[in-house]
């Protein structure tokens, strides 16, 4: 286990830039499965959950030969679906090596989903697509895997998701790309990843394209081919340290980035007093004094995301007046609350009145749970003070982050390894900016 050392008051200031877009590189680990030939990726993000997806291709019978910020994916053939609980089960992402396991070898052997215990993630909405495709689909309680096999050929079918899945789009489009026909998917997701995997698998010889905004055709082909694909910048990142520059009343230039995907929050994000302006350089981020309220409710893209409600919550610690945040798409996703209490934080749970449930939130609402709150209220203009903190996911790492770079004094944060999962030397990074944060081991 490691922890961060984090003294707090220091404005960040400077020029930097983002990692390559966690989400969408992953996903392109999984395109370039499904051809022998090799695809290099570029702008890839140096994280563990990048690591441990190598590591998995290599483990069936694949390379994958990283230098610098590039990776060359070859995998002439997959000797091995039976996937190692122990890395499958870390990354969610693991469960779409499905699509060039079937793909290629008729079968696959796919663990439960692992990742940031945010929600219970459940892969019924893949499934049910995949079936549609001619795929049988067997579940085995005992081994705690997915059995899947093709018998005969992957058939196009027509699929309508019955709610939003980035996920479920994705995998449901890398596992027709190689099939007999056509497929259509109706209320596809339409995250900017997702329009980057079809110019990725295109480039590689597929036929993918969005016909409608939530429709997306695919015309199956015989094989496809190597090539070079950049990632794009992380939105995630960039939210982060937008955020930031606010908080620690600093000034900030993020290099080579623009709006795309950002422009939802960015109009909130500048009426409620954050500052920002788009250059030829990139996007300035600064503090441009008070900080105004907002109430916010997670959505689907291109609503307000929920990877970013956590960090939101921090910037709206600082507003003056009373905050909402309503969360919609997981069941579970305010892991971070307790902690920025212990540093000072006035946040309290409810359960806003909705009508119809099951249909307005996007997660399993049959499986909801009496103990599970959907919104937080956050009382604003408070002093944080410094504490020892513990990460409990991904999001929730950068929210405390930014909650102690204002804090009064020196805050121990542990669990970092969590906050490795999707940025990239992040505390390097930011003292290059001014902060003052050390890591260390736990002996």
């Amino acid at each position: 286990m490691e922890k961060f050392i984090i003294k707090g008051g220091q404005k960040l200031k400077g020029v930097t830039s983002v990692s390559g877009s966690k989400n969408m590189a992953l996903k392109a680990l999984v395109a370039a499965c499904l051809t022998e030939e090799k695809v290099v990726i570029k702008n890839i993000p140096l994280i563990s959950d990048f690591m441990i997806m190598a590591d998995i291709i290599e483990e069936f019978g694949g390379k994958v030969n990283i230098s610098g910020h590039t990776a060359t994916v070859e995998v002439k053939e997959i000797r091995n679906i039976d996937m190692s609980l122990d890395k499958a089960a870390a990354v969610r992402t693991s469960a779409m090596f499905m699509a060039p396991f079937l793909a290629r070898n008729k079968r696959a052997l796919i663990p439960n989903p692992g990742g940031c215990r945010i929600g219970a993630r459940p892969i019924d909405r893949i499934i049910d697509g995949l079936t549609k495709m001619g795929i049988h689909a067997n579940y085995n309680s005992r081994d705690g895997y997915f059995h899947l096999e093709v018998k005969g050929k992957i058939n196009g079918a027509s699929y309508r998701f019955s709610k939003n899945t980035h996920t479920g789009t994705e995998t449901l489009i890398l596992t027709s790309v190689l099939s007999e026909g056509q497929t259509v998917l109706e209320n596809a997701a339409q995250e900017p990843e997702v329009d980057d995997l079809i110019n990725l698998l295109n480039s590689m010889g597929a036929k993918v394209k969005r016909v409608k905004p939530r429709t997306i055709l695919i015309e199956g082909v015989g094989n496809l081919h190597g090539t070079t694909f950049e990632v794009p910048a992380d939105r995630n990142e960039i939210v982060t340290l937008a955020i930031a520059a606010v908080l620690t009343k600093g000034d900030l230039l993020i290099r080579n980035i623009n709006s795309r995907g950002i422009s939802e929050v960015l109009k909130v994000f500048d009426k409620c007093g954050g500052g920002f302006k788009e250059e030829k350089e990139g996007i300035r981020f600064y503090n441009k004094g008070s900080i105004s309220p907002t109430e916010i409710e997670t959505s689907f893209y291109p609503g307000f995301m929920t990877d970013w409600q956590g960090p939101w919550a921090v910037f709206m610690t600082q507003a003056g007046g009373i905050s909402t945040i309503h969360e919609t798409i997981y069941e579970s996703r305010f892991g971070y609350v307790d902690e920025l209490r212990k540093m000072g934080a006035k946040i309290e749970f409810f359960n806003p009145k909705v009508k119809n449930p099951e249909k307005f939130y996007n997660f399993n609402y049959g499986d909801n749970r009496p103990e599970h709150k959907h919104a937080i209220k956050i009382e604003g203009a408070i002093r944080f003070h410094n504490a020892v903190v513990d990460i409990s996911d991904l999001r929730a790492g950068a929210t405390l982050v930014l909650a102690a770079l204002i804090a009064y004094g020196e805050t121990v944060i542990f669990g970092v390894e969590h906050l490795d999962r999707g940025y990239e030397q992040f505390e390097e990074r930011l003292n290059k900016l001014g902060a003052k944060i050390i890591r260390e081991k736990e002996v």
